[in-house]
């Protein structure tokens, strides 16, 4: 029995060594956030953690630090320029799960789950060519721009990610109903100073930092390995010229199409935007010294099918033949309004391949006369509010020509 005990001194020691150092890490957690110690003990935080770890073990975790494994160090670099916590990584995580495709029935979108407005307000641009709350680097910027506001403020970290999530306004309202801006204060659950989300919201954020700091957790599972994966990537942003192809820089430079768009998600077209002063893009830094030596800018009549006016065109029929909105046919070839003359050359910024005719309309709908919001969710079997929060819609009004994009 002796003999037996000494053989398992060495597991105890590990285990206690093990439980002391997580505790250490979990309160360096809550220093972060500037959360009271005490707050380990809270029951419905340590209750989400016990769930999160088995959902999260079993699989979306892995799924998401595998999809984010592009984006992490880039999160990470960007929140430290700022001075905010490295754990507001987990905030992104308990957004959208890191994904720069999430979109909410709210209209918020991206990783960070930007609303239209906010997003605007810190910089983002979101028009016909572009949704930049699904760039993962400007959005990353837009964020830490906004916490440091909310920071700034409210003074202390927990509150920042509090008011991220239920507004600044509503927090500042709570805390004077409080008369305090105590995490304990503000949870109770019997007055609801701040609404039933806001309250599970910030246990979220620290649930999921706390199980990223689990030492036994990482151990025991492949999340070690994704983060040295992580960390061995990065990424370059370089500028193309006005509505450049995303083809024609993946084989320029040999980089997988779907790669490039993974990393150009805030892209809404497989092209750059034609603004006159062009538009950056990401790649992977491994790739840039090739961009570099490779990268020429090339006349659009050379990339994309040239349609030459004839009897009978006008820009609506034009669009409709190719999937183009008669809008982008505007912005690629400068025209100030929709007179075209016969002969005029035009560029259609889809492949100049000459037996490519018409780009499937599978994911696409061109507005054409009589159609309604109605008519297309029916003919495409796609509910009209599906519709409505894929194209940005606040109404029911579309135009003749308007490209609809009809599924994710």
């Amino acid at each position: 029995m002796k003999y037996f005990l000494l053989l398992l001194l060495p597991v105890f020691l590990v285990a206690n060594l093990t439980y002391v150092s997580n505790h250490t890490k979990e309160i360096s957690v809550l220093e972060s956030f500037d959360i009271d110690p005490s707050f380990i003990y809270d029951p419905i935080m340590n209750d989400m953690k016990a769930k999160n770890s088995t959902k999260y073990k079993n699989k979306h975790f892995f799924k998401a630090m595998d999809n984010a494994y592009i984006f992490i160090p880039a999160i990470k670099n960007i929140l430290a320029q700022h001075n905010i916590p490295a754990e507001f990584l987990y905030l992104a995580m308990a957004e959208s799960n890191f994904s720069t495709k999430a979109y909410s029935k709210k209209r918020a979108s991206g990783l960070w789950q930007f609303m239209p407005a906010t997003g605007k307000i810190y910089g983002l641009r979101i028009d016909e060519y572009v949704d930049e709350r699904r760039d993962f680097i400007k959005s990353t910027e837009a964020a830490a721009k906004y916490l440091t506001h909310l920071h700034k403020r409210f003074g202390k970290w927990y509150l920042a990610a509090i008011a991220y999530n239920c507004g600044g306004g509503c927090l500042n309202k709570a805390i004077k109903r409080a008369g305090s801006d105590e995490l304990s204060v503000l949870l109770d659950p019997k007055k609801k100073y701040i609404p039933r989300e806001s309250r599970f919201y910030i246990r979220k954020i620290v649930a999921l930092a706390f199980i990223g700091h689990d030492e036994q957790f990482l151990l025991k599972s492949e999340y070690g390995h994704l983060l040295n994966r992580a960390s061995a990537y990065s990424v370059s942003t370089v500028k193309l010229s006005r509505g450049d192809s995303l083809k024609r820089v993946s084989k320029l430079v040999n980089i997988p199409l779907k790669e490039l768009i993974k990393l150009n998600r805030h892209l809404k077209y497989d092209f750059v935007p034609p603004y006159k002063d062009g538009y950056e893009i990401h790649i992977p830094y491994i790739k840039l010294s090739e961009f570099k030596q490779k990268y020429k800018k090339e006349p659009m009549k050379n990339i994309y099918k040239v349609h030459k006016v004839k009897s009978g065109d006008n820009l609506s029929k034009i669009g409709k033949k190719y999937g183009v909105s008669y809008k982008v046919i505007m912005d690629f070839n400068g025209l100030k309004n929709s007179m075209i003359s016969l002969k005029q050359k035009l560029i259609i910024p889809i492949s100049n391949n000459k037996n490519n005719k018409k780009i499937s309309s599978k994911f696409y709908h061109i507005v054409k006369k009589g159609d309604t919001l109605d008519s297309i969710s029916k003919a495409h079997r796609v509910s009209v509010r599906n519709i409505k929060l894929q194209n940005h819609l606040t109404s029911n009004l579309i135009r003749i020509g308007d490209r609809l994009k009809i599924y994710e």
